[in-house]
């Protein structure tokens, strides 16, 4: 006895009809969940490679190259950090990063010389999940940061500091390099639970001005462990804040700015 074997190929119509209906059994989330965007493929000093997210959601930014821009994207609920960006000649503009979970809870980190960080909107970072900043950097087998632009961002509703800098000699760093030319402009830091809004350790020649340091910490900017060569001016400050500055004694060396009012 033969049997005979019919195979019938469905229609290209067909296919998409039941990939459609395939796809609607699936929840919500699962069949739009966005990924993290991961950045390897760097440009060059004169043609940067430039990675525009137009609004696009991603499930968090890492970048690990050179000569970098990324800019747009929407980063909704992600794995902390929420951006991470190591390498020289990066920017990083015009993104949005809400409620970071995981890790440190942190919303941006950065490592390496000639960073730009510009015009982003952090949001809703919270301690539960550590010691959570809006932005932070640290040079324990990391790369130490030189010549750092932060500017025109905006850190809301922020549970631990709007920056916290290390260099790589603050007594927990790798003791390689250093960490210095950090220019801090024109951002809207909102500080709720850390006892400053900016912290500096082993980071020299930190130029801080046309910041609005709201809500109430301690105080808005901590120098400590020889943040040397501040310079300090134009801020405003939210009037619960007792004072503006705090410094010790090993970053005294090249301040200029308002009289300091205490410890770091």
């Amino acid at each position: 006895m033969t049997t005979t074997t019919f195979r019938r190929r469905l229609a290209p119509t067909a296919v998409a009809a039941l990939l459609a209906a395939l796809a609607a059994l699936l929840p919500p989330e699962a069949a739009a969940a966005p990924s993290r965007l991961v950045i390897t493929e760097g440009g060059t000093a004169e043609r940067p490679a430039v990675y525009r997210g137009q609004g696009r959601t991603v499930d968090g930014i890492t970048v690990e190259a050179d000569h970098v821009i990324v800019e747009g994207y929407t980063v909704d609920t992600p794995e902390a950090p929420g951006i991470e960006v190591t390498g020289d000649d990066i920017t990083v503009r015009g993104n949005t990063v809400t409620r970071p979970h995981g890790g440190d809870g942190d919303g941006l980190r950065f490592f390496g010389d000639d960073l730009r960080i510009l015009r982003n909107t952090i949001r809703g970072t919270s301690n539960r999940h550590g010691h959570a900043d809006c932005m932070q950097t640290f040079a324990d087998d990391t790369p130490s940061s030189r010549r750092v632009l932060i500017e025109g961002n905006r850190c809301e509703d922020i549970d631990n500091m709007c920056l916290m800098a290390e260099g790589p000699n603050d007594g927990e760093g790798d003791g390689r390099g250093h960490t210095y030319g950090f220019t801090i402009r024109d951002n809207y830091c909102e500080t709720l639970k850390a006892s400053q809004t900016l912290m500096f350790e082993d980071v020299q020649n930190a130029t801080i001005t046309g910041n609005t340091f709201a809500a109430a910490p301690d105080h808005a900017i901590g120098l400590a462990i020889g943040s040397t060569g501040a310079h300090v001016e134009g801020n405003e400050v939210d009037p619960r804040i007792r004072y503006e500055v705090g410094i010790d004694e090993s970053s005294l060396p090249g301040y200029e700015g308002p009289e300091p009012g205490g410890a770091p």
